[in-house]
């Protein structure tokens, strides 16, 4: 083989490579973000449904809880109060003084003529109690599955949700807070490790939690996600 063909050999086979390279710069952020994507709307999924076993667990308890254990727990256990309502006050009704707890009253009195006078004929309001659950996660959970909530999708080896609480004191009032978290290297490890590297730096820089995050434990936020904002 003389000097000449093994050149452009070598030219082709660099070519071909630098064409590979270049191929690959455009495609690999492409695929590592579709892919981020994907598994992030798992993930959100759950912390949307941890949010909301925090919230309830707080309306009873006062405080949120940082053990996924007392948690499930009590979405498995506890009862949530539920209230049917029939009827609604007017306009008028409301002007003439009448509200709910009175409009209550005088139904639960019996009194037909007090009731007809206040037109509350068909008012009601019928408390009853629900396992949490089936009150928050009817259809999406049961009994066994519901124990997969405190999980990162996409996370190998199976890894939990860092869950906090907190407090924060303004004017002598403390404030319960909870966080829920799960760090990029959870669920993108498998991917390209040098766009891993970048996003994970990017938000640094931004001085925000390189990963997905429901809550803060160290300041009030409303409980939003950081992909709500």
């Amino acid at each position: 083989m003389n000097l000449k063909l093994v050149m452009r050999v070598v030219l082709g086979v660099v070519a071909v490579l630098l064409a590979i390279m270049c191929y690959r710069s455009i495609t690999g952020p492409i695929e590592f973000n579709d892919a981020k994507d994907a598994r992030e709307r798992d993930i959100i999924a759950k912390l949307i449904d941890i949010r909301k076993a925090e919230i309830e667990y707080k309306n009873q308890n006062g405080v949120y809880t940082a053990s996924f254990d007392t948690l499930i727990d009590f979405i498995r256990n506890g009862k949530m109060k539920q209230v049917k309502k029939e009827g609604d006050l007017t306009d008028d009704q409301l002007k003439n003084g009448l509200t709910e707890k009175k409009a209550l009253a005088i139904v639960k009195s019996g009194n037909q003529a007090e009731i007809q006078k206040w037109g509350l004929q068909g008012f009601s309001r019928d408390t009853s109690y629900v396992n949490v659950l089936e009150a928050l996660f009817e259809g999406k959970y049961d009994a066994k599955t519901i124990e997969e909530l405190q999980y990162i999708p996409h996370s190998n080896p199976k890894m939990a949700f860092e869950l906090k609480k907190g407090e924060s004191e303004s004017n002598g009032i403390k404030l319960p807070l909870f966080e829920a978290t799960a760090a990029y290297e959870t669920y993108l490890s498998d991917l390209d490790k040098q766009e891993l590297a970048n996003l994970k730096s990017a938000q640094e820089d931004l001085g925000r939690y390189p990963g997905l995050k429901v809550g803060d434990a160290s300041e009030p936020n409303n409980n939003i996600g950081n992909w709500e904002r």
